[in-house]
């Protein structure tokens, strides 16, 4: 049976490896499922729920924080090159919920100074934190 080396790499070092029988993630165009044998590709990832369907059983799956990077896929190898990436497990959800409000709040106060650029900053740091908290629901991952 054919299957996939899947490689999540982030600035910090190598944040997941192991086998699949899929992959699933949302790119800057819209979700895709990478499974053995895929054409080779290279697509730039949204910041979102990686899902990694393990060899070993069916229903086992690892949830990944990405946020954003790069997937290149070649040979049975999936490659995730991310700014940042946490598993599920591993994200502690206190610490999302703050970074979350803290992102509300410099999202209002950039709004009320007409101040585009520090918007976008908060506006992405809250769409990282969402994506925390939402992943982090899959703790068994």
């Amino acid at each position: 049976m054919a299957y996939l080396q899947v490689n999540v790499v982030t600035p910090d070092g190598i944040a997941f490896q192991h086998r699949a029988k899929a992959v699933t993630a949302k790119t800057t165009d819209g979700g895709i499922t990478i499974m053995p044998n895929h054409t080779p590709i290279i697509v730039p990832l949204a910041i979102a729920d990686l899902i990694v369907t393990r060899v070993t059983d069916e229903l086992a799956q690892n949830h990944i924080a990405v946020n954003g990077g790069i997937m290149e896929v070649r040979d049975n190898v999936v490659n995730i090159i991310a700014n940042s990436a946490e598993r599920a497990r591993d994200i502690d959800i206190d610490r999302a919920e703050v970074a979350k409000e803290r992102a509300e709040k410099r999202m209002a106060e950039a709004r009320d100074f007409k101040n585009e650029k520090e918007f976008q900053r908060a506006k992405i740091s809250l769409s990282k934190a969402i994506n925390r908290i939402g992943v982090s629901k899959n703790k068994s991952s």
